[in-house]
C-alpha cells in the first residue's frame, strides 16, 4: 500500500466510522435530550427520523455530485456540512433546532458516505480493492460495536452535547487532511443530469416517507400509501428512462 493509498484508506475509514457513530450514540442518548429539552416522544423520534430521511434521500444524489463537480471537493464538502450540523446540534436550545440540524447532519453524511467508497475503489487497484475495503468496514463497524458504551458514556458522565461537540475537532482535521492528501478525481461521466436526479431524490423521498410516518399515521392511510405509490412510481419513471438512456443511470448510479 502506498502512501496516498493509505491516507485515502485512512481518511475514508475515518469520516465513515465518525457518521455511523454520531448516529448511534444519538439513539442512546434520547431520553437525556427529552428532558434536557422537554420533547414530546414524537418529537424526539423525528431527531433520529429526519437524519435518515435526508441520508437515504440524498445518498445517490451526492454520489452524482461528486463525479460532476470532483469528488475530493464534494468529499470535503459533506465533512463540512456534517461538522457544522454538529456544532449547530450542540447548541440547540430547542428540540425543533436540533430536529432541522440533524436533517442537516444527514445530507452531509449522504455526500460523504458514498464518496469515501468511490474514493477506495479509485484508489484501489482490482487485486487489492478486497482488502481495502474490507478495512474500511471493519473500522465502521467499530462505531457499532462502540457507540451505545460510547453514547452512554458521554450522557451519564457529561452532557449529551457532547455527543455532537467531538465531531468538530475530528471534523476539521479531516478537511484539512482531505485537501492536502486526496487527489482529485472525477466520474467516467462527469454531466450532472439534472432530470435523473430529480426523479430519484424525489422518488426515494416518497418511499422513505412512507416507511417513517406508517407507524404514526397509520399503514392504510393516505399521506403514507400516496407517498409509498408516488416514489415507488417516480423510481420506475427514472428506471424506464434509463434503460432508453443509459448515461441517465450512470450518471446518477456511478459509485465509482
Amino acid at each position: 500500500m502506498t502512501s496516498t493509498q493509505a491516507w485515502v484508506l485512512g481518511l475514508a475509514s475515518l469520516a465513515s466510522f465518525m457518521m455511523a457513530l454520531d448516529s448511534l450514540v444519538v439513539t442512546t442518548a434520547l431520553s437525556t435530550i427529552r428532558q434536557d429539552l422537554t420533547a414530546s416522544i414524537e418529537s424526539l423520534e423525528w431527531t433520529v427520523n429526519a437524519y435518515n430521511l435526508t441520508f437515504a434521500v440524498m445518498l445517490l444524489t451526492g454520489a452524482a455530485l461528486g463525479d460532476r463537480f470532483g469528488r475530493r471537493r464534494m468529499f470535503v464538502a459533506g465533512l463540512a456540512v456534517f461538522t457544522v450540523a454538529s456544532v449547530a446540534c450542540a447548541l440547540s436550545p430547542d428540540v425543533g433546532t436540533l430536529i432541522a440540524a440533524r436533517a442537516l447532519q444527514g445530507v452531509g453524511a449522504a455526500m460523504v458516505l458514498p464518496l469515501s467508497l468511490t474514493l477506495i475503489s479509485a484508489m484501489f487497484p482490482p487485486q487489492q480493492r478486497g482488502k481495502a475495503m474490507g478495512l474500511y468496514l471493519g473500522i465502521t463497524g467499530l462505531a457499532t460495536f462502540s457507540g451505545p458504551f460510547i453514547g452512554g458514556v458521554i450522557a451519564e458522565g457529561l452532557a449529551w452535547q457532547w455527543i455532537f461537540w467531538v465531531n468538530l475537532p475530528i471534523g476539521l482535521v479531516a478537511i484539512l487532511l482531505a485537501v492536502r492528501r486526496i487527489e482529485e478525481s472525477y466520474g467516467p461521466n462527469n454531466r450532472l443530469d439534472l432530470g435523473g436526479v430529480g426523479l430519484v431524490t424525489v422518488g426515494a423521498f416518497g418511499i422513505v416517507w412512507a416507511l417513517v410516518r406508517g407507524n404514526a399515521a397509520g399503514w392504510n392511510s393516505a399521506e403514507v400509501v400516496g407517498s409509498a405509490v408516488l416514489g415507488v412510481a417516480l423510481i420506475v419513471a427514472f428506471v424506464r428512462t434509463s434503460r432508453s438512456c443509459p448515461a441517465r443511470a450512470r450518471s446518477v448510479l456511478v459509485y465509482g
